[in-house]
Protein backbone atom coordinates (compact mmCIF):
# COMPACT_ATOMS: atom_id res chain seq x y z
CA UNK A 1 0.00 0.00 0.00
CA UNK A 2 2.88 2.54 0.85
CA UNK A 3 3.70 2.21 -3.01
CA UNK A 4 0.84 4.16 -4.88
CA UNK A 5 1.37 6.81 -1.84
CA UNK A 6 4.81 7.07 -2.87
CA UNK A 7 4.14 7.27 -6.73
CA UNK A 8 1.04 9.93 -5.65
CA UNK A 9 3.28 11.88 -3.16
CA UNK A 10 6.00 11.87 -6.29
CA UNK A 11 3.35 12.41 -9.11
CA UNK A 12 2.56 15.71 -6.82
CA UNK A 13 6.01 16.92 -6.23
CA UNK A 14 6.62 17.45 -10.00
CA UNK A 15 4.07 19.36 -10.94
CA UNK A 16 4.79 21.72 -8.56
CA UNK A 17 7.90 22.11 -9.96
CA UNK A 18 6.40 22.45 -13.43
CA UNK A 19 4.16 24.72 -12.20
CA UNK A 20 7.03 26.90 -10.54
CA UNK A 21 8.76 26.44 -13.80
CA UNK A 22 5.82 27.61 -15.71
CA UNK A 23 5.76 30.87 -13.55
CA UNK A 24 9.18 31.53 -13.73
CA UNK A 25 9.28 31.64 -17.86
CA UNK A 26 5.96 34.10 -17.59
CA UNK A 27 8.01 36.33 -15.33
CA UNK A 28 10.69 36.41 -17.49
CA UNK A 29 8.21 37.05 -20.60
CA UNK A 30 7.32 40.12 -18.56
CA UNK A 31 10.38 41.50 -17.27
CA UNK A 32 11.76 41.35 -20.93
CA UNK A 33 9.69 43.95 -22.45
CA UNK A 34 11.11 46.38 -19.99
CA UNK A 35 14.70 47.60 -20.86
CA UNK A 36 16.53 46.02 -24.46
CA UNK A 37 19.32 44.29 -22.68
CA UNK A 38 23.06 44.72 -24.21
CA UNK A 39 25.60 42.69 -23.08
CA UNK A 40 27.75 45.92 -23.01
CA UNK A 41 25.08 47.28 -20.54
CA UNK A 42 25.09 44.64 -18.14
CA UNK A 43 28.87 43.20 -18.29
CA UNK A 44 30.93 40.23 -18.98
CA UNK A 45 29.02 38.33 -16.35
CA UNK A 46 25.55 38.07 -17.94
CA UNK A 47 24.34 35.06 -19.27
CA UNK A 48 24.20 34.91 -22.95
CA UNK A 49 20.57 33.60 -23.26
CA UNK A 50 18.06 34.72 -21.06
CA UNK A 51 15.41 31.94 -22.78
CA UNK A 52 16.33 28.62 -24.35
CA UNK A 53 14.05 26.46 -26.57
CA UNK A 54 11.79 24.28 -24.92
CA UNK A 55 8.55 23.41 -26.39
CA UNK A 56 7.38 22.15 -23.04
CA UNK A 57 8.33 25.65 -21.46
CA UNK A 58 6.98 27.78 -24.92
CA UNK A 59 7.36 31.30 -24.52
CA UNK A 60 4.37 33.90 -25.53
CA UNK A 61 6.08 35.62 -28.11
CA UNK A 62 6.32 34.94 -31.19
CA UNK A 63 8.97 36.72 -33.72
CA UNK A 64 8.61 37.21 -37.91
CA UNK A 65 11.87 35.98 -39.21
CA UNK A 66 13.73 37.71 -41.30
CA UNK A 67 16.88 36.49 -43.96
CA UNK A 68 19.86 35.66 -42.27
CA UNK A 69 17.54 34.56 -38.73
CA UNK A 70 19.27 31.68 -37.04
CA UNK A 71 16.66 29.19 -36.46
CA UNK A 72 16.24 25.73 -34.75
CA UNK A 73 14.48 22.78 -33.46
CA UNK A 74 14.48 20.22 -31.14
CA UNK A 75 15.72 16.69 -31.39
CA UNK A 76 15.05 14.12 -29.32
CA UNK A 77 14.29 15.97 -26.79
CA UNK A 78 18.42 16.30 -26.24
CA UNK A 79 19.91 18.09 -28.63
CA UNK A 80 19.28 21.23 -30.58
CA UNK A 81 19.34 21.80 -35.09
CA UNK A 82 19.98 25.20 -36.23
CA UNK A 83 19.66 26.79 -39.36
CA UNK A 84 19.29 30.16 -41.30
CA UNK A 85 16.17 31.68 -42.53
CA UNK A 86 16.64 33.32 -45.84
CA UNK A 87 13.33 34.13 -46.74
CA UNK A 88 10.80 32.78 -48.73
CA UNK A 89 9.96 30.20 -46.19
CA UNK A 90 13.06 28.79 -46.85
CA UNK A 91 15.78 27.53 -44.27
CA UNK A 92 19.18 26.53 -45.49
CA UNK A 93 20.74 24.21 -43.22
CA UNK A 94 23.74 21.38 -43.07
CA UNK A 95 21.62 17.56 -43.46
CA UNK A 96 23.64 14.71 -41.07
CA UNK A 97 24.35 13.62 -44.65
CA UNK A 98 26.38 16.63 -45.11
CA UNK A 99 24.56 18.07 -48.12
CA UNK A 100 23.83 21.96 -47.59
CA UNK A 101 20.09 21.71 -48.50
CA UNK A 102 16.97 24.61 -48.61
CA UNK A 103 13.97 23.45 -47.08
CA UNK A 104 10.95 24.78 -46.01
CA UNK A 105 9.70 24.55 -42.05
CA UNK A 106 7.83 21.43 -42.12
CA UNK A 107 10.57 19.90 -43.59
CA UNK A 108 13.26 21.20 -41.59
CA UNK A 109 11.08 19.86 -38.40
CA UNK A 110 10.59 16.25 -40.90
CA UNK A 111 12.14 13.23 -38.66
CA UNK A 112 12.82 15.71 -35.54
CA UNK A 113 10.94 15.46 -32.02
CA UNK A 114 10.02 19.05 -32.06
CA UNK A 115 6.83 20.50 -33.26
CA UNK A 116 7.89 23.83 -32.85
CA UNK A 117 10.90 26.22 -35.00
CA UNK A 118 12.64 28.52 -32.43
CA UNK A 119 14.12 31.85 -33.86
CA UNK A 120 17.48 33.65 -31.89
CA UNK A 121 15.51 37.29 -31.08
CA UNK A 122 16.22 39.89 -28.89
CA UNK A 123 14.40 41.30 -25.82
CA UNK A 124 11.80 43.19 -27.92
CA UNK A 125 10.85 40.27 -30.42
CA UNK A 126 13.04 41.29 -32.94
CA UNK A 127 14.69 38.50 -34.91
CA UNK A 128 18.49 38.57 -34.67
CA UNK A 129 19.53 38.60 -38.34
CA UNK A 130 22.13 39.52 -40.76
CA UNK A 131 21.50 39.27 -44.67
CA UNK A 132 25.25 38.76 -45.31
CA UNK A 133 24.61 35.76 -43.51
CA UNK A 134 21.30 34.69 -45.65
CA UNK A 135 23.52 35.40 -48.80
CA UNK A 136 26.33 33.28 -47.63
CA UNK A 137 24.04 30.61 -47.09
CA UNK A 138 22.50 30.73 -49.96
CA UNK A 139 25.31 30.12 -51.82
CA UNK A 140 26.54 27.07 -49.70
CA UNK A 141 23.16 25.92 -51.22
CA UNK A 142 24.32 21.73 -52.80
CA UNK A 143 27.45 22.28 -51.48
CA UNK A 144 28.73 18.71 -49.82
CA UNK A 145 30.64 18.35 -46.29
CA UNK A 146 32.09 15.95 -44.32
CA UNK A 147 29.31 16.03 -41.56
CA UNK A 148 30.34 14.80 -38.06
CA UNK A 149 28.34 15.34 -35.37
CA UNK A 150 31.47 17.08 -33.27
CA UNK A 151 33.49 19.33 -35.33
CA UNK A 152 31.68 19.58 -38.44
CA UNK A 153 28.02 19.79 -37.58
CA UNK A 154 25.15 22.26 -38.46
CA UNK A 155 25.90 24.87 -35.69
CA UNK A 156 29.43 25.05 -37.19
CA UNK A 157 27.84 25.70 -40.45
CA UNK A 158 25.41 28.42 -39.22
CA UNK A 159 28.22 30.42 -37.66
CA UNK A 160 30.63 29.78 -40.82
CA UNK A 161 28.02 31.89 -42.71
CA UNK A 162 28.18 34.68 -40.08
CA UNK A 163 31.74 34.47 -39.45
CA UNK A 164 33.46 32.38 -42.57
CA UNK A 165 37.00 31.41 -41.72
CA UNK A 166 36.48 31.63 -37.96
CA UNK A 167 37.50 28.75 -35.24
CA UNK A 168 35.72 25.78 -34.80
CA UNK A 169 32.47 25.87 -33.29
CA UNK A 170 30.48 22.41 -32.50
CA UNK A 171 27.83 23.07 -29.43
CA UNK A 172 24.61 25.19 -29.37
CA UNK A 173 25.70 26.55 -26.00
CA UNK A 174 28.58 27.93 -27.95
CA UNK A 175 27.01 28.95 -30.94
CA UNK A 176 24.19 31.25 -28.36
CA UNK A 177 27.57 32.92 -26.74
CA UNK A 178 28.31 33.88 -30.77
CA UNK A 179 24.90 35.29 -31.26
CA UNK A 180 24.99 37.00 -27.95
CA UNK A 181 28.71 38.84 -28.67
CA UNK A 182 27.97 39.12 -32.44
CA UNK A 183 24.86 41.41 -31.80
CA UNK A 184 25.25 42.34 -28.32
CA UNK A 185 22.17 41.21 -27.21
CA UNK A 186 20.87 38.95 -25.06
CA UNK A 187 19.55 35.90 -26.77
CA UNK A 188 16.02 35.15 -26.52
CA UNK A 189 14.56 31.83 -28.27
CA UNK A 190 11.46 32.42 -29.44
CA UNK A 191 8.26 30.79 -31.34
CA UNK A 192 8.95 31.43 -34.92
CA UNK A 193 5.83 33.04 -36.57
CA UNK A 194 5.76 31.41 -39.95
Amino acid sequence: MPLPLLWLGAATVSALAVSELVQDRKSQQKLRHQKLRTLSEQGSNLEHVAIYPSSVFATEQSVLPKPGAIVCCGIAGVLEHTGIWVGDNTIVELSGSGLVKAVSPQRFLDNRSGGEIFIAADSKGQALADNDAASRAVQEIYQFYDYDLLDNNCHHFVWQCYQPQSDNLTTFDRLNTNIAQYFDRVVYWDKCQI
